[in-house]
């Protein structure tokens, strides 16, 4: 390998842009994230307890209307 990629990861590099990237990151990373044209429309969960008990619970957008929501929750046992 070529001796430059002992020099890898370069801070330097790695620092550059990261007071304009890391918000943006954050604001998508979110658990629920609200932008205008982009967001959540969709939460899962899936518990599963030492029983092997399964609760699958989803929570979806109705209509692109943020303040309509639609739960469902399954839940089941697994084989063993």
């Amino acid at each position: 390998f070529p001796t430059f990629f002992s020099q890898l990861p370069d801070p330097a590099i790695e620092d550059q842009g990261k007071d304009y990237i890391r918000p943006i990151l954050n604001k998508y990373a979110a658990v629920c994230v609200r932008c205008p044209g982009y967001g959540t429309r969709t939460n899962t969960v899936v518990l599963i307890d030492s029983q092997g008990r399964v609760t699958f619970t989803e929570r979806n957008m109705i209509n692109a209307d943020v303040n309509q929501w639609e739960t469902s929750t399954y839940e089941f046992k697994l084989h063993s």
